[in-house]
């Protein structure tokens, strides 16, 4: 496999998951700054979230309409441009602007990415190059608040945002010169009307957990959003049935295999996705660690994540897709679930090595899920494939987060007492017994789901899903 390619595409997917968390620890400098306070500034995080709901529905049409490989570009430079404006904003407004605009070309990045993938990677070599390409995705998120307390603390809060700027102009070029060029394809005009209502479904799902979550908003008007975002994901269902080419087209899910990877893959994420939002805040609150003590910490699970990339394809090929999926669901949710033995008292080394397993288990998961996503189908349908995974990969996250920051407001609320290390052990079994349920969807798979992809030997006695 020529990993050039997935290396490429991977430096650029880091750089975006990275900066979607990188602001976490600096948001008291740069509310300062821009005289504003910390709790409004979390609208930026929310912008962010929402720009990627509301564009990544259209990323994979814009691909096939105008080529994966000139998009991918366009969208490195609109990232780019939104940092700069970032880093030279002077009000709330002018900061929660330039956060949707980065958000706009994040959004464009990652489906485009695994489109190209995808579309340019033999269907036997596809574990090794999705391996490649999850890695910015699990290891951004956790280095994200460690880097941005470290650039603050020793530099400028603005630099957190310039960094991106050299990196991603050497995205720019590395894609120009090594990327295959996939032609743009005959594609049908745009279900204008289906995109209105995908957008608004999306971003109001997300924007209502994210304001439940992070509340710099009444909590009472993320529910509203929230709802209403439900309301209009239900009118979009009813509009795709009768749209002969639908922007997300819901009949994808008859397929088994499909079906399995993307609801499978969202019920592990909204476990999961709770975990780098409620690690660092028990370091903190209930450890009494300094934002970058807890980064180096939460650092820790990166490293698996690491290993995991060496150990996936082989994984895959003896026990296929279904076995493995299922070990690493339920093995990934009982380290999620060891996190809320921690106290203080607990050995450093018992800790980081607890967060090593569950970075390993993680990651091939999601290795492994995201790569059976594209397993079954035809390449004619990897567009759709790509756009519906991303947009269900936003939503799950936004809802982990929500989950998590949800039982520890409920137990603070219940007990009368401020969240403490028992809330904390509260909210990591019940995000643990949510990843763990993700098990239920690779159970009804057949065993031999996808193993053209996995190279494991087919059992000649069971049936395959289709």
């Amino acid at each position: 496999m020529n990993r050039t390619v997935p290396l490429i595409l991977a430096v650029a997917l880091f750089m975006e998951n990275m900066d979607s968390t990188v602001i976490a620890t600096s948001l008291p400098a740069i509310a300062r700054d821009i005289d504003t306070s910390p709790i409004a500034l979390k609208l930026a995080l929310t912008a962010y979230l929402v720009s990627l709901a509301v564009f990544i529905p259209i990323s994979s049409w814009m691909a096939d309409r105008y080529g994966a490989k000139k998009v991918f570009r366009i969208a490195i430079c609109i990232f780019m441009a939104g940092s700069v404006l970032c880093a030279i904003s002077g009000s709330l407004l002018d900061f929660v602007l330039a956060r949707f605009l980065q958000g706009a070309g994040g959004a464009m990045m990652t489906p485009v990415a695994r489109l190209v993938i995808v579309r340019s990677t033999a269907k036997n070599q596809l574990v090794s190059a999705m391996a490649w390409l999850t890695m910015p995705g699990l290891i951004g998120p956790m280095i994200g608040p460690p880097v941005g307390g470290f650039i603050t603390t020793y530099a400028s809060w603005h630099w957190i945002f310039l960094i991106n700027l050299p990196i991603g102009v050497a995205g720019v070029w590395l894609a120009g010169k090594h990327l295959p060029h996939i032609e743009a394809a005959a594609v049908q005009p745009l279900d204008a009307r289906g995109f209105l209502l995908v957008g608004l479904a999306a971003s109001g799902i997300v924007f209502g957990l994210s304001v439940v979550s992070l509340p710099a908003l009444p909590p009472i008007i993320g529910v509203i959003t929230a709802l209403f975002g439900l309301a209009m994901a239900g009118l979009y269902v009813m509009h795709a049935r009768r749209q002969a080419n639908p922007i997300l087209n819901p009949k994808m899910f008859s397929n088994a295999t499909f079906r399995a990877a993307v609801l499978g893959g969202s019920t592990f994420r909204m476990g999961t996705g709770a975990v780098p939002f409620l690690l660092p805040l028990m370091f903190q609150l209930g450890f009494g660690l300094t934002p970058f003590q807890s980064g180096l910490l939460t650092f820790a699970s990166a490293v698996g994540a690491l290993a995991m990339k060496f150990a996936a394809p082989a994984t895959l090929r003896l026990g296929g897709f279904k076995t493995v999926l299922m070990c690493a669901g339920v093995l990934g949710s009982i380290f999620i679930g060891a996190n809320a033995l921690f106290t203080p008292e607990t050995p450093t080394s018992a800790i980081i090595a607890t967060l090593v397993a569950s970075g390993f288990f993680r990651s091939l998961f999601f290795t492994s899920s995201n790569t059976l996503v594209f397993a079954e189908i035809d390449e004619r349908e990897a567009s759709q494939a790509t756009a519906i995974a991303a947009c269900t990969q936003q939503i799950s996250l936004a809802l982990g987060v929500a989950i998590g920051g949800g039982v520890l407001e409920g137990y603070s609320f219940f007990t009368g007492q401020p969240i403490d290390l028992y809330g904390f052990r509260f909210a990591f079994v019940t995000v643990a017994l949510v990843t763990l349920s993700s098990v239920f969807w690779f159970a009804r798979l057949s065993p031999n789901s996808g193993n053209l992809v996995s190279g494991h030997r087919a059992d000649k006695g069971a049936p395959t899903d289709s």
